[in-house]
Formats: C-alpha cells, structure tokens, sequence
C-alpha cells in the first residue's frame, strides 16, 4: 500500500467558542478547508454564541506551555498563528516558547469580541506589544486594535496606509490593517506593508450579511497558505480572497450568518 502523502501542519494558540464560529473552531476549520493540519493550543474557554460572550475562564499558564511543547515534541508546525491570548501571563509563557524557533508567526491582536466583551485584559496590552509582536512575521489588527496599537483614531484608508508603516516601524513586523469598519467606505479595504511592499486589497461588502468570527479565519488563512509555503504577501493576497467568498458564500444558521470556511470544495454542502 501507497504511503499516504504528506501534509503541512499549522498551529493555533487562540481560545475555544463554544458557538465555533470563531476562535480554535474557526482556525482548525479554515486550516482543513486549506489541506493543511491543524493543531492547537487552548488558552480560554468562552461560553460564546453569536450574539454574546457569557463568560470566559483562562486556562493556566503552564496547561498553555505544555500543549505548545506537545506539539512542538512531534508535530513541529510550519507556521504559527495567535488569537484570544487574554492575560499577560498566557502572553509570556507564549512568547518565551517561541522566541528561539524560528517559525513565521501570524498575530491577531483579539482584544474585543464582534459582541463588544473585552477578550484581551488592559495589562495584557503591553506585553502584547514589546514581547510578542517583535517576534511575530505578521499582525493582523482590525480597525478598533489598529487603533490602540498606534495610538490614533484611523478613518480612512490614507490613515490605514500610515498605520501599517508605523506598526512596522515600531515592531519590526508586517502589518496587515484592515479596514472593514472604516466609515461610509463601499468596500472592504485592508493595507499590507512588509517593509518593502505594499498591497491594498479591497472586495465589496455583501449585504445582509453579518458574521462572526472574520477575523479568525482570515489570519488562519494566512498562516495555512504560509504553511504551504507561499511567501508571507502572496498568502496575505490569497487569503483575502479566501476570506471574501467565505463571506459571499456564508450559510444561515437561524437568523444568523456563518463562514463558509470550505467554499473551495463546491460540493461540501450537498453531502457529496
């Protein structure tokens, strides 16, 4: 028999939804859809639906280190990504572990929920800024985290370009901004600056359509297709496009909208 073929490994260090719209759920599904494996470090439980986050329990420090060296024992990842990390000594424990592997590291600085609940805690804030995003290859902060990481209120897209170039600036890594909740914009708009490129990357909104979790699975996207092997600004491109049509092509659960995180697989939804 055939050995079977060989597939990339990515890992997540986020928190667990329990409605698995976003969080853990989210990565390891859009790592699935991307042919990549998944593994995961859990750093919170939330009791979360769609609508709001009930309540949170962080796991300890030590529970965080240990999975991260279970994986790292015998399933070493090609690429790293971070979500909900909540405390600063999750943040610390995370950061140490990394800093002497030498793994492309995707940060989402998730610091408030679509809902409004405080997922990252203020004194987590700095340490989030002058331990991990030195190591990271890439940050993925949204308006309102853009906002806090570079001290201003952006409101246009000539303020999310000059965001980008200061994140770089001053943490060494790439900045992926994105601008969805920029007002009175027609389009979905996100800046990515390495240093040396620069893209904008724009798609229209759909409307009607209100999901939860965006942020997840778009840099899950980015680490997956890193994984594979794709140079940091060619995964951020083809992310966007994944995380689009994850968007366009959502489904309905009830009255609410939920990614259709395997879209590339056009037949997923009808059972074959």
């Amino acid at each position: 028999m055939p050995k079977p073929p060989s597939i990339p490994i990515a890992l997540t260090i986020a928190g667990s939804d329990s409605g698995a719209g976003a969080g853990i759920q989210a990565d390891l599904k859009t790592f699935a859809s991307l042919g990549v494996h998944g593994a995961c470090a859990i750093t919170c439980v939330t009791a979360q639906n769609p609508k709001r986050v009930l309540a949170v329990q962080s796991c300890r420090p030590e529970i965080v280190l240990q999975q991260l060296e279970a994986v790292f024992e015998e399933l070493p990842p090609r690429a790293v990504k971070t979500g909900m990390l909540y405390s600063a000594k999750i943040i610390r424990v995370i950061a140490e572990f990394l800093k002497t592997r030498r793994i492309p590291l995707i940060v989402d600085p998730v610091m408030i929920s679509t809902s409004g609940s405080r997922l990252l805690k203020p004194s987590a804030t700095t340490l989030l800024k002058n331990r991990l995003l030195p190591l990271a290859a890439l940050v993925t902060p949204n308006l309102d985290e853009a906002n806090i990481l570079v001290g201003r209120n952006l409101k246009s897209v000539e303020d999310l370009r000059w965001a980008a170039k200061q994140i770089h600036q001053e943490f060494g890594c790439a900045a992926l901004v994105k601008g969805g909740h920029l007002p009175d914009s027609r389009e979905a708009v996100d800046i990515f600056f390495d240093g040396k490129n620069e893209l904008l990357l724009s798609a229209p909104f759909v409307k009607g359509i209100h999901t939860h979790g965006t942020g997840c699975a778009y840099s899950a996207a980015i680490a997956g297709f890193v994984a594979r092997g794709h140079a940091l600004p060619d995964a951020v491109a083809r992310a966007k496009e994944y995380i689009s049509q994850a968007i366009a092509r959502s489904h309905s659960l009830g009255k609410y909208s939920a990614l259709n995180a395997f879209w590339r697989q056009k037949n997923f939804w009808k059972g074959n």
